[in-house]
């Protein structure tokens, strides 16, 4: 496994080593040792699959609140998606910064992503799955997110948006919360 840093603290495009032959190729798609020698959190609480019929649907941005944050590994096994993630973390040298990474099912990138981390997608082509390995196991109470469109972060997303769901639509601007996730703070999205 190949592991290149990106600006985001902490987060790794991770590409494979292919051991070709005339059948194909045999790669390792995860590794406890590679991930635990990098100083990466190396749990798996559970695996998700994302299935999306429509190209320019879009998902995101979430992130789970303290005590129950989650790393997240996060590969697109058919497809492809436009795969973003925010830094939430007020202490990071790159707080507030953000990145996309075109994760495809020909490309075999996968995108390891710190806990405190806002991240999303968008499909770049219809019926797009993405396997995700979560670092802890969801919990919808400290579950959040911000809006995909929020102009504290500028994200650009590559096409216009032909599914989003009204919950990802409702999410409170950065703005309204200017809440960093690390050390336990409240979720202010949270209408109570």
């Amino acid at each position: 496994m190949i592991f290149t840093e990106t600006k985001i603290k902490g987060a790794f495009i991770v590409d494979l080593e292919l051991q070709r032959d005339r059948r194909g190729f045999f790669a390792r798609t995860f590794c406890i040792h590679e991930f635990e020698a990098r100083g990466l959190k190396s749990n798996v609480a559970q695996c998700n699959l994302s299935f999306n019929y429509k190209k320019g649907t879009l998902r995101g941005m979430h992130y789970q609140m303290p005590p129950s944050q989650e790393t997240k590994f996060v590969r697109c096994v058919q497809g492809a998606i436009y795969d973003v993630i925010i830094d939430l973390r007020p202490e990071s040298t790159s707080y507030l910064s953000h990145i996309g990474v075109e994760l495809t099912a020909k490309n075999y990138l996968a995108l390891y992503i710190p806990d405190s981390c806002a991240h999303g997608f968008q499909t770049l082509t219809d019926e797009t799955e993405v396997s995700y390995q979560m670092g802890d196991f969801y919990a919808p109470e400290y579950s959040s997110g911000y809006r995909y469109d929020d102009p504290a972060f500028g994200i650009e997303w590559p096409l216009p948006i032909s599914e989003i769901a009204e919950k990802d639509m409702a999410w409170a601007l950065f703005e309204q919360t200017n809440v960093g996730i690390s050390g336990g703070y409240k979720n202010l999205n949270d209408k109570q």
